[in-house]
């Protein structure tokens, strides 16, 4: 019965450790901060958007939530062409 917990214990924590590293926001955030000290060619608008967004992306990565995290991350690398 213990050596059942214990497998069954490094079987959870390999899970969380999988999910963990599922999302890639700091990697996300570093090519955007690349690209932008590239000083693209971008409206007011879409500079004004990619900020916004990298920003709640980094927001939103320090809260745990990286599904939005991703998404807004995502969006900033498309007005971005990257």
């Amino acid at each position: 019965m213990r050596k059942t917990l214990s497998i069954l214990t490094a079987i959870l924590l390999a899970g969380a450790s999988t999910l963990a590293l599922a999302h890639n926001c700091p990697n996300e955030m570093k090519a955007i901060d690349a690209k932008l000290s590239t000083k693209p060619a971008l409206s007011p608008g879409d500079a004004a958007r990619v900020q916004k967004l990298r920003a709640e992306g980094e927001a939103y990565h320090k809260a745990g939530q990286h599904d939005e995290a991703m998404k807004s991350l995502l969006e900033a690398k498309k007005i971005l062409g990257i």
